[in-house]
């Protein structure tokens, strides 16, 4: 962080759209002067002395606040957040069609401790299926992909294992040497018309639904964190940071509903998804992201991706200014 009168504060970011608000400066931070560098790839952001935080795999921060690790501040806002249900794919001609057919799979994934996957394990063993009796096989997911931090930093269990140089899981998958697979982003050909994939799930949506029902939330997936340095030179950055990330949000909320042009059926998806979750599919804030914290936590621990059970209350200790109010129909107009 440098700067004269006004603090620079410089933030890793992937480009989501409802951040786009923040980062060309419509949505400005009080006393800051917030720069966001837009990342192809989730930034580490405690080896990058340029930054000032950034996007963070939500695993890796309760993983490291589990430790002891505070280095890293984490605001309640996830940036990044989705259902899971749609992540496991097969081969089109697979028989497979649900989570309890996965036991005694052979099963490839993008990355053992990682947020999303670990969020798909917790629909297959929520299935019934013993994930000791699954076959694991972690690498890229199409060839050429390198990424060094797949297995994480613990000790895998006996069932998982890392892909030879030159495997890819869509190569494994499409050759019959995997069952499924789990990613959070579709492989290409997935958007081609003769793609040799397709969702486990038929109706994954479905699926979905009845697991907001059921849950109250949709899994948080990465987050937005400072660095304790940062925090500590500047105590108020954080909640003004966080009311700034909500304020882009409901910014980038209105515009989509007005601007419903961008995907042929998008008015169809907003109208659906206001109907089903209300006005705040995401909701920012401590409080609104209790149980999917504890529910997080738990999954870390039942799955062995972490051995000891993980207090919840040292995943976000900061207090923040909360519920955020919800907007009214006429800001939400002015918005646009």
């Amino acid at each position: 962080m440098s700067g004269l009168s006004v603090p620079i504060v410089r933030l890793g970011l992937r480009d989501w759209d409802h951040l786009v608000p923040l980062m060309t400066g419509l949505v400005r931070v009080p006393g800051f002067e917030v720069r966001i560098e837009a990342r192809d790839n989730t930034p580490d952001v405690l080896a990058e002395p340029g930054l000032d935080g950034g996007e963070t795999s939500f695993s890796r921060y309760v993983q490291a606040r589990a430790a002891g690790d505070d280095r890293l501040v984490g605001l309640p806002a996830f940036v990044m957040r989705g259902f899971r249900h749609r992540c496991a794919l097969v081969r089109t001609d697979s028989p497979l069609r649900s989570f309890e057919q996965l036991a005694g799979a052979r099963v490839g994934l993008t990355g053992w401790p990682d947020s999303g996957n670990t969020w798909t394990r917790a629909l297959i063993r929520a299935a019934g299926v013993d994930l000791a009796d699954v076959t694991w096989r972690v690498g890229p997911l199409t060839a050429g992909e390198t990424d060094k931090r797949r297995l994480g930093d613990r000790p895998l269990p006996a069932n998982v294992s890392a892909m030879k140089a030159g495997e890819s899981l869509t190569g494994e998958l499409a050759a019959g040497r995997l069952d499924a697979i789990l990613t959070p982003f579709m492989p290409p050909e997935f958007f081609t018309p003769d793609s040799r994939f397709r969702h486990l799930l038929d109706d994954h949506p479905a699926a979905e639904r009845a697991y907001w029902s059921a849950t109250g939330f949709v899994p948080g997936i990465h987050l937005v964190t400072l660095k304790k340095e940062v925090v500590e030179a500047h105590p108020e950055l954080p909640a003004a940071l966080l009311a700034a990330l909500e304020q882009s949000k409901r910014h980038w909320m209105g515009r989509r509903r007005l601007l419903t042009d961008t995907t042929p059926w998008l008015l169809h998806s907003l109208t659906e998804s206001a109907t089903v979750f209300g006005d705040d599919w995401m909701p920012y804030g401590t409080v609104r992201n209790a149980a999917m914290t504890a529910a997080f936590c738990e999954e870390l621990h039942a799955q062995g991706v972490w051995p000891d059970p993980i207090d919840p209350s040292v995943v976000l200790p900061e207090a923040f200014p909360e519920p955020f109010p919800e907007p009214s129909a006429a800001a939400a107009t002015s918005a646009a």
